[in-house]
């Protein structure tokens, strides 16, 4: 279990994030809409979702990241420093030292002209008084600690000699050169084949017991989430629709969006020929986010109190269910939360 602490290690709250386009009448986009969560030090907060939820645009407004066509709102602190509004300066001293990110494809990310090892000791020269032989020594160092073989060797290589994951083991490396604070990682082990996601899953929870490093694992594959993560953020049409546990999360899911993700999850040995339960409808457009439940057209539960207003994120006695009574709050963005306990006619017919 993770350490307790005063103070989280990011802390992002009523976050709002909108892409205006580069051409006239064009709609806005309300890519992430009034977003709070927190990470403590030490624990992995998993973000999942389906595509297109806002999961990446979270993470790269809290870099400081985005183009200059997106607006943010809110409030991102990092040890209670604010990042929104920042200038670029300062945000360039916090990157890599405070918080880094581990990018989703390693092959892209990483310079094909420069050694992997020449590209960590950047990050370490830039931020750390280091002569060129103490950050390459660091930087082999580095290159052991997230299970490179050989890394002595390895430091001499290019991006297109390494496999994929060691690329994206590189990837980890430069991200937690400067032993930061908070490491976002996003998708970590897409296109990567399972023995080599367990290797670089094991690297980061031994980060995160050796540094006490703050993970934001970002990721649409649950196995990861039950493997990895301490609590879960679900998203949805960029809300937030549910925070719990994990364990609780998967034991009682309150959200009818996170019920038809779980029901997706493919179990070895357990379906037979049954069809796999699919969630019906399609992801809305976010060039307006009405103040209503945004699943509700897709809901098979959804009533018109669904359809007049917001519900609020808060915990499951709010709507006469028990609240749980140990570990961090569970809460839902829910009208009928307690109705997710009792399969629906249409899910029962599954």
């Amino acid at each position: 279990m993770t350490a307790p602490a005063t103070e989280p290690a990011l802390s992002v709250r009523d976050l709002s994030v909108t892409f205006t386009a580069n051409r006239p009448g064009a709609p806005e986009v309300h890519a992430v809409d009034h977003l709070s969560y927190e990470v403590a030090p030490g624990e992995i907060l998993a973000v999942v979702g389906e595509s297109g939820c806002g999961k990446s645009v979270t993470s790269m407004a809290a870099m400081g990241l985005l183009p200059g066509n997106a607006r943010v709102e809110g409030s991102i602190r990092l040890a209670g420093r604010e990042l929104v509004g920042a200038g670029e300066r300062e945000l360039g001293r916090v990157r890599g030292r405070d918080i880094a990110m581990v990018f989703q494809e390693p092959m892209t990310s990483l310079n094909p002209v420069l050694t992997v090892g020449r590209q960590i000791t950047e990050v370490l020269r830039r931020h750390q008084d280091l002569t060129r032989a103490q950050a390459r020594e660091r930087a082999v160092e580095l290159l052991d600690l997230v299970g490179i073989p050989a890394p002595g060797s390895r430091v001499r290589e290019y991006p297109h000699q390494l496999s994929g994951g060691m690329r994206q083991r590189v990837m980890i490396a430069i991200a937690v050169a400067c032993d930061p604070a908070v490491l976002i990682a996003d998708e970590p082990t897409t296109a990567l084949d399972v023995t080599v996601q367990a290797g670089v899953l094991d690297v980061l929870k031994s980060l995160r017991t050796r540094l006490g490093t703050a993970v934001v694992l970002i990721t649409h594959d649950l196995g990861v989430v039950a493997d990895s993560a301490d609590r879960v953020l679900v998203m949805y049409a960029g809300r937030c629709v549910e925070q719990a546990p994990v364990q609780q999360l998967f034991d009682a899911p309150r959200h009818p969006y996170t019920r038809g993700l779980l029901a997706a999850v493919l179990r070895p040995g357990g379906e037979g020929k049954r069809r796999l339960s699919e969630i019906p409808g399609l992801v809305p457009s976010l060039d307006t986010q009405p103040d209503a439940c945004t699943f509700a057209p897709r809901c098979v539960r959804a009533d018109d109190a669904c359809t007049a207003a917001r519900p609020p994120l808060a915990a499951p006695a709010a709507a006469g269910a028990p609240a749980p009574t140990t570990g961090a709050p569970h809460r839902v963005a829910c009208h009928h939360p307690h109705d997710a306990l009792v399969p629906s006619p249409q899910e029962a017919a599954k």
